[in-house]
C-alpha cells in the first residue's frame, strides 16, 4: 500500500461528553455507518521514532511520484459534491487515484458518486479538514499543491521530527500548531487527541519545550496592555457597552472598580486602568486555565466558544492554544494529584468560584509546528503551512518577536508590539497574556 494514502477500512470520530455543563458540541458532528469513510487516528505519537521512520518511508514514495510526474490539478470552477456530473470529476478521480485517497478501479466515470465521495473524505482526513465529503475551497487549495510541495514539505518536517527524537518524558503533551491538535502521551501510547485553536498569523504561537505545573479553574482573565490598545479601545469605540455585556470590570490604581463611562475611549486614557473578566462560562478562558512555565506569557485553556472546534481553520488566538474537552485533558493532567479526580473536577467547575490545582509532578508539554509527517500504517498527513515556515510563501517569523524556525538569511519584522486590531470587533478579546490575578 502505498504511504501517501490509505483506501482502506477507517473509524471516524467519537462524539465525547462535556461533562454536563454545555450543551453545545465542540466540533462537527457526523455520523456514518460505513467505517471506511474516514482514517484510523493512530496512537502512535507524532514525536516518535516510528513516526520519523514512517515519514522517511513516505519520502522515498514521494520522490518515486514525483520523478513519474506527481499528479494533476482539479479545476476549481464550482463545488464538487454527490451527484455532480462533469470533466471536473473525471479530473478528481485521477487525482485522488494518484495519491491513494480513490481505487484506480473505482474507474473514470463524469459522475461524483459514492466511491468518490469516499475518496474526498479519505483526503480531507488526512489534511486536517472537516470529512463532509464535499470538494470546496479548502479541499480544492489542498488537492492542487503538487506532489513535488508536498515532497519538499515531508523533507523539511522529517528534520523537525528528528530533534524530539530522544526521551520526551514517561508523559507528556505534544500541541501540534499547524495541525491545530493536542496528544497527550503516556508509556508511548497517544492516550488522548484534542482539537485545538491556536494563534493566527499576527500572533503566533510559539516553538517552545515546557511544563504544565498548575491548573485554574473558573479563573478571572485581566487584559493584557496591549490587547487594551490593539482590541479594547477600538471596540469600546464602536460599543459603549461591550464592557458591560463581555462582564468586563474597571479598576483604577488604587484597585477600586470605576465606571467604563468615567473613561476618555477616544485617547490611550484606558491603559492606566485594569480590567477583569468575570469568572464563568462565558469567560474568555472558559472554566479551565492550563498553566505552563514560558516567558511568552502564554498558556493552554478552555473556551466559551466551542463551537470552533468544528471549524477546518482554527487559527483563531492572540497565541495560546484553546483545548477541546479540556476536562479529559485536565483529568489525564491531574491523575497522580491525590484528590483531583473527575468528580472532584466537576465539582470545582460548577461551584463557580475561583479554585487552584497544583500538579504533583509537572507535566512536559510541547508546542510544536509539524505540518506534514507519516503514521506508520501507511498514511501521510499535511497541514497548511499557516505561519509560513516551510519556505513556499513570504518570509516566515517567530512569534513573539523572535524567529523561529526561520529559514536563513531572512528578517524577523513582526513582533506583539507590532499587531492589527482584531478582524472582528463584535467577538470576544482573546486572551494571549499571563496576567490574570
Amino acid at each position: 500500500m502505498a504511504v501517501f494514502g490509505l483506501a482502506g477500512a477507517k473509524t471516524g470520530l467519537a462524539a465525547e461528553q462535556d461533562g454536563g455543563f454545555s450543551d453545545q458540541a465542540e466540533w462537527a458532528q457526523g455520523y456514518d455507518a460505513d467505517a471506511r469513510l474516514s482514517v484510523k487516528r493512530s496512537t502512535v505519537p507524532v514525536l516518535s521514532t516510528e513516526t520519523f521512520n514512517a515519514t522517511e518511508q513516505a519520502i522515498e514514495t514521494y520522490r518515486k511520484l514525483v520523478q513519474n510526474g506527481g499528479w494533476n490539478t482539479v479545476p476549481t470552477g464550482r463545488k464538487l459534491q454527490l451527484g455532480t456530473n462533469g470533466p471536473a470529476v473525471v479530473a478528481l478521480r485521477r487525482r485522488l487515484a494518484a495519491s491513494g485517497d480513490l481505487d484506480t478501479s473505482a474507474g473514470s466515470s463524469p459522475i461524483f458518486d459514492s466511491y468518490v465521495e469516499a475518496g474526498v473524505k479519505h483526503f480531507q482526513a488526512r489534511h486536517g479538514l472537516i470529512e463532509n465529503g464535499i470538494v470546496g475551497p479548502e479541499a480544492f487549495a489542498a488537492l492542487n499543491i503538487t506532489a513535488d510541495m508536498r515532497l519538499h514539505q515531508l523533507e523539511i518536517n522529517l528534520v523537525r521530527l528528528k530533534s524530539f527524537s530522544g526521551n520526551l518524558g514517561e508523559r507528556f503533551v505534544m500541541a501540534n500548531i499547524p495541525a491545530e491538535a493536542v496528544e497527550t502521551v503516556e508509556g508511548g501510547v497517544v492516550f488522548s487527541h484534542h482539537r485545538a485553536g491556536v494563534g493566527k498569523m499576527d500572533r503566533q504561537s510559539p516553538v517552545m519545550q515546557t511544563r504544565a505545573t498548575d491548573i485554574n479553574f473558573n479563573p478571572f482573565w485581566t487584559v493584557p496592555a496591549s490587547i487594551i490598545k490593539k482590541d479594547l479601545i477600538p471596540r469600546m469605540q464602536g460599543d459603549p457597552n461591550y464592557l458591560n455585556d463581555h462582564h468586563i470590570r474597571v479598576f483604577n490604581k488604587d484597585s477600586q472598580e470605576v465606571p467604563s463611562s468615567s473613561i476618555n475611549w477616544h485617547s490611550m486614557e484606558a491603559t492606566n486602568f485594569r480590567f477583569r473578566e468575570d469568572p464563568g462560562t462565558e469567560n474568555s478562558l472558559g472554566v479551565v486555565r492550563i498553566n505552563i512555565s514560558n516567558p511568552y506569557g502564554v498558556y493552554m485553556h478552555d473556551t466559551s466558544d466551542k463551537g470552533v472546534f468544528g471549524d477546518d481553520q482554527r487559527f483563531v488566538s492572540s497565541g495560546c492554544i484553546r483545548v477541546q474537552n479540556v476536562r479529559d485533558y485536565v483529568q489525564w493532567l491531574l491523575k497522580d494529584t491525590p484528590g483531583w479526580d473527575r468528580a472532584h473536577i466537576d465539582e470545582a467547575i460548577r461551584s463557580g468560584g475561583r479554585v487552584d490545582a497544583r500538579l504533583a509532578s509537572p507535566v512536559p508539554v510541547y508546542w510544536v509546528y509539524v505540518t506534514a509527517w507519516a503514521t506508520p500504517d501507511g498514511t501521510a498527513q499535511f497541514r497548511e503551512d499557516i505561519y509560513q515556515r516551510d519556505g513556499f510563501g513570504p518570509v516566515a517569523t517567530g512569534s513573539i518577536g523572535r524567529p523561529i524556525d526561520q529559514p536563513q538569511g531572512t528578517i524577523s519584522k513582526t513582533s506583539y508590539n507590532n499587531q492589527r486590531p482584531a478582524d472582528n470587533p463584535g467577538r470576544v478579546l482573546e486572551p494571549m497574556d499571563d496576567d490574570q490575578q
